[in-house]
């Protein structure tokens, strides 16, 4: 080639570049579509080397030099093609570059490329990617052609962001677009079916699912499960499981998560032990919703050995596994390893710091709970909400604390959170346990709100405790009127009047529960020995060592008689003879727990019991006298609170 040709090719191009890089470096500066064609359509040189092929690009994209990459495409013009597009979209999806992949757009509209539909989900999904959900929807509203991957990528992105109606409502387009929905399209739009129009939705769908033949996929099985065991219908979740043809860890871990959430604890465990056999792997997700499980049966050695499992498998440390783990030490009575856990994690969320407020609350450890209250805001990372405002003021009340309790109640506003119905229930609570009970039936009228059948029963038991009998009576004749199915109000009614000497009105509180057919709900408790969780009935008569155990109850009672123990006779609804409430009281499932763990256990031992409802007064008794006799510590966890006996004495107080 004459030297002259080739310095004028030279100095075109050299333009050229000198115009593309100063684009690129500013997106301000305008390049015009002619001037660009003009340079790209002339062959005015004859070297290889320019416009560069595509196998650079893609050298370039595959180490990861973008903007390298991105300047290429520039050069190129009119001369990049489908592969050079999907190269550098696939480089901008995976390095999450929204500004990047932007620029590649506005390249096509530029050089009038039109995107196929495959080039066009890509964009999609690089917005979704980068939560350019706006963006995201522009682009998809735009696409003259849409398939069954665009439609389920935009239902995706709305799903998984919480916008549950938008993806609702973009499946029914897709349905009325004639676009046939694939086993994701299903597997996606089923998470959003919540609440109850989006149930009776989600069972519209299941229809739909069964009528295409969906139902064996794995991964609609799996969602359609879980939306059932959310909707608390645990039966139809369990039909669904037991349907598919075959299982995997994440259909196991939604059946597990269903049960544990719904307390059918026991279910849990015995799904995740089926898991097991059939030699799947458990991953976080699994061992987060059986430490769940394991946290509502207070099955401490079993979450311990799940935890070592967890540690010898070396499963990263995600944030929902040990806020998983907190819980279920605190649940199961060892707040030191639930502190430890706490203290270790290099990330917490306003969920770790909830979980070991709660333990501390539950336990009735008030200072401890302040203090690390004071640490969370001193540090200021996470900023508490109003569950952890309710861990603290339920913490407060039941470490005593009641001025500092209030304190931080009527700060709350100062912390930019507003007082709910929740948060004025615990001060009913903290005024009545400090005797208060004036001022929290004054502190009630004044509320913004309507008491809630809470409420009142937090004032009528405060009043049985502190024998406050006018306030008591107005408190639980409210209680009769709104919550008459309750028969706990009965009893604390009835034992407020016999503690005044009222004999008259226990007798018509008696009848009436009679007349409406008031029954309590069964016992039940439960002691875990050598990593078996043993189960005790009122009256029960189902366990194998039945006759051994309700002999032991009967010599612990003779036992703690000669120390002082006086059976309360007042525990018994029943009308009959004051000997066969006194067996009755006998046959309560705390009581038969506590033999069971006296005979099967070393001497010294702890025992650690969980009842499903608020322990009895005499069962509280018996097992404050259980602990002095034996010098053993009772840790007993109610449907309130946690009782630590430790040498007859209560860390409740004796109130709860």
């Amino acid at each position: 080639m004459p030297k002259h040709i080739k310095f004028q090719a030279f100095g075109k191009t050299n333009m050229l570049r000198k115009i593309i890089i100063s684009s690129f470096h500013n997106p301000n500066y305008a390049i015009s579509s002619n001037l660009l064609k003009q340079f790209t359509r002339q062959r005015f040189f004859q070297s290889s080397s320019f416009p560069p092929n595509s196998s650079s690009l893609k050298a370039l994209c595959s180490n990861g030099r973008l903007r390298e990459a991105l300047l290429q495409m520039a050069i190129q013009g009119l001369e990049i093609v489908f592969e050079g597009y999907d190269t550098l979209l696939n480089e901008c999806v995976k390095q999450r570059a929204v500004r990047e992949g932007q620029r590649v757009h506005s390249h096509m509209i530029k050089t009038c490329y039109f995107p196929p539909v495959y080039l066009g989900t890509r964009f999609l999904v690089l917005y979704v990617k980068c939560d350019f959900l706006g963006d995201a929807r522009k682009m998809f509203d735009e696409m003259s052609l849409r398939n069954v991957v665009s439609w389920t990528a935009m239902i995706s992105a709305y799903s998984q962001r919480g916008y549950s109606s938008e993806a609702l409502n973009l499946f029914v387009q897709m349905l009325r677009s004639g676009t046939e929905p694939n086993e994701f399209t299903f597997a996606t739009v089923l998470t959003s079916c919540t609440g109850n129009s989006g149930f009776e939705l989600g069972r519209q769908i299941h229809s739909f699912v069964i009528k295409r033949n969906f139902g064996s996929h794995i991964f609609v099985g799996s969602s359609l499960l879980d939306m059932y065991a959310k909707a608390g219908r645990i039966h139809e979740a369990r039909g669904v499981f037991e349907c598919l043809p075959e299982r995997d860890v994440v259909s196991c871990t939604a059946i597990i998560s269903g049960y544990a959430q719904l307390g059918l604890d026991e279910s849990a465990l015995e799904v995740f032990h089926q898991l097991l056999r059939e030699g799947m792997v458990p991953n976080y997700v699994t061992y987060a919703s059986l430490l769940t499980a394991l946290s509502g049966l207070a099955a401490l050695d079993l979450g311990k050995q799940v935890h070592n499992h967890v540690l010898r498998c070396k499963l990263p440390s995600y944030v929902v596994l040990e806020n998983s783990l907190i819980d279920m030490y605190s649940k199961c009575g060892s707040l030191n390893y639930s502190r430890r856990i706490f203290d270790r994690m290099t990330e917490r969320t306003v969920i770790s710091w909830n979980a070991m407020l709660v333990g501390y609350s539950k336990h009735g450890m008030g200072r401890e709970l302040v203090e690390l209250f004071n640490f969370m805001k001193e540090e200021n990372k996470v900023k508490p909400d109003s569950v952890t405002l309710l861990a603290v003021l339920s913490g407060c009340s039941h470490g005593g604390m009641k001025d500092k309790g209030l304190e931080i109640f009527y700060d709350m506003e100062k912390d930019g959170l507003e007082p709910e119905m929740e948060h004025y229930g615990c001060i009913v609570d903290l005024l009545g346990r400090a005797g208060r009970v004036d001022e929290a039936f004054v502190f009630i009228k004044k509320m913004p709100f309507e008491p809630t059948a809470a409420m009142w029963g937090c004032l009528l038991g405060a009043c049985r405790v502190h024998l406050n009998v006018d306030i008591g009576e107005l408190a639980g004749r409210w209680l009769l009127e709104i919550e008459p199915e309750n028969a706990g109000n009965y009893v604390i009614l009835s034992n407020l009047y016999a503690s005044a000497g009222r004999w008259e009105d226990v007798r018509i509180i008696r009848e009436l529960m009679k007349e409406k057919v008031v029954t309590k709900e069964p016992g039940k408790s439960w002691i875990e020995i050598d990593q078996i969780l043993h189960t005790f009935h009122a009256s029960d008569r189902s366990h194998p060592r039945r006759e051994e155990v309700l002999t032991k109850v009967k010599e612990l009672s003779v036992k703690f008689k000669e120390v002082g123990y006086v059976p309360d006779l007042s525990c018994v609804l029943y009308d009959v003879e004051e000997e066969q409430k006194e067996k009755i009281l006998l046959n309560h499932s705390e009581k038969l727990a506590l033999a069971f763990g006296l005979v099967s256990t070393p001497e010294g031992l702890p025992l650690r019991i969980i009842k499903n409802l608020r322990i009895c007064v005499d069962c509280h008794d018996f097992a404050k006298f259980f602990s002095k006799v034996y010098g053993r510590e009772v840790s007993i966890r109610d449907k309130n609170r946690f009782h630590r006996i430790v040498g007859g004495n209560c860390s409740c107080g004796d109130y709860w």
